[in-house]
């Protein structure tokens, strides 16, 4: 964390799923409790692709973060959302291929404040930082990110299976641009969501009724508007297990679609 920042009280309610925390259970972490992992568990009985999807795009950040660090030269990464800690972690990926690449995550959830310091660790080339804030309050958010990012330089914004907190699409859509704008051309966007089905929206509904902050699927059309204004990177928009996939792709896509920006 930033010296210059006053470190919050933790306080983890347990008695509330959280979204890191159920995010966390489905992709098998210990980092969660028995609160999530009920609520966990019952999305995955309605959705069985759920785990899958939550696989697919830890998996898909990864290879965006390598392909813009390794043929973009891309070295500045902001992560919104950012998470719990895991393998392949967004600094792990991105100073594995550039050493010299600084990275800030932010996240307002206490737990992850509390696993931040597994976030910290940096190549002695480059820095990581977290910022203890609501990804919202972009102002907040990118006056501590200045603090370790050169914002006259192309930045890397990052919200993986996240954007579907903001409930409102134009309220979505504003809050991209008043990050994008703060950034210079070259400048790039990691996006993906959930596609709207009747089976994610079912999901959606329990996971707001289970009492962990609500998250949206959308239609494809309304995520593939969040990249309007940016060129996308090829195989462009569509479902992230078919985004330059490492190996050859089995089974059905998941409906987790998202893209790969870059401002003009």
């Amino acid at each position: 964390m930033n010296a210059e920042q006053h470190e919050p009280v933790v306080q983890i309610d347990t008695t509330t799923p959280h979204s890191a925390r159920v995010w966390n259970y489905w992709l098998g972490g210990k980092d969660n409790y028995p609160v999530d992992q009920a609520l966990g568990a019952r999305l995955a009985e309605m959705l069985p692709q759920i785990i899958d999807i939550a696989r697919a795009s830890r998996q898909f950040q990864a290879r965006a973060v390598r392909y813009l660090a390794q043929e973009m030269g891309v070295r500045q990464f902001l992560d919104l959302g950012t998470g719990l800690p895991t393998a392949n972690s967004t600094h792990e990926v991105a100073q594995d291929a550039a050493p010299e690449a600084r990275i800030v995550y932010v996240d307002n959830d206490p737990i992850v404040l509390a696993h931040a310091r597994a976030l910290l660790v940096s190549r002695p080339e480059g820095a990581t930082n977290y910022v203890h804030a609501d990804l919202t309050d972009a102002e907040t958010v990118l006056r501590e990110a200045a603090k370790t990012l050169d914002l006259t330089k192309p930045v890397a914004l990052m919200l993986l299976s996240t954007l579907g907190h903001v409930a409102d699409d134009a309220a979505a859509a504003a809050l991209l641009r008043s990050y994008l704008d703060a950034f210079p051309p070259g400048s790039c966007l990691i996006l993906c969501d959930t596609i709207e089905t009747p089976e994610t929206r079912a999901g959606s509904d329990e996971y707001a009724e289970g009492g962990a902050l609500p998250y949206i699927s959308r239609p494809s059309a309304v995520v593939r508007s969040f990249s309007d204004g940016l060129d996308l990177v090829e195989p462009g928009f569509g479902s992230i297990t078919l985004w330059r996939p490492d190996e050859p792709v089995t089974g059905e896509p998941v409906e987790q679609w998202g893209f790969v920006g870059v401002k003009r």
